[in-house]
């Protein structure tokens, strides 16, 4: 990694882990996160996830996914310049669904939890199975600890 490649988080104990910090540009004008931007560091979070773990042996590409459904909890609010943590957790599939778990963090206090549910998608937008190669990739991180580069 160079000095200058932004951070693409990393895996402990079967989470990624991204820090983030908050930018004016995610503030209402009372410098409080606006709500829609915490969906913007959730799909951060599961990108990035995405990236640490690399392609799975049988893709060319990362595959493609869409959104399904997504339940957000918001518990307390982010304010600018701070230091937060968007955690994510790979939970597992049911059929071409992939199910997460994720949180927004500052220190100890959990801001924003949220359940999402994606499916695997052709590049022409058909839902696709994943394959038992990338169920075993991905299921393989559940536990896996990496650091990220």
């Amino acid at each position: 990694m160079t000095i200058d490649a932004p951070s693409i988080g990393r895996i402990e104990n079967g989470e990624h882990l991204l820090p983030v910090r908050v930018y004016y540009e995610d503030t209402d004008f009372t410098g409080v996160v606006y709500h829609a931007n915490y969906l913007r560091f959730f799909e951060r979070g599961r990108s990035e996830m995405l990236r640490v773990m690399g392609t799975p042996p049988d893709r060319e590409d990362h595959g493609a996914f869409a959104v399904t459904r997504l339940t957000i909890d918001y518990r307390a609010a982010a304010r600018i310049h701070e230091e937060l943590v968007v955690r994510t957790r790979f939970e597992g599939t049911k059929g071409p669904r992939l199910i997460f778990r994720q949180s927004i963090t500052r220190g100890d206090a959990v801001l924003c939890e949220a359940e999402v549910i994606a499916v695997a998608i052709h590049p022409d937008g058909r839902v696709r199975k994943p394959s038992a190669t990338e169920l075993a990739h991905w299921e393989a991180y559940k536990t896996h600890s990496l650091n990220g580069l």
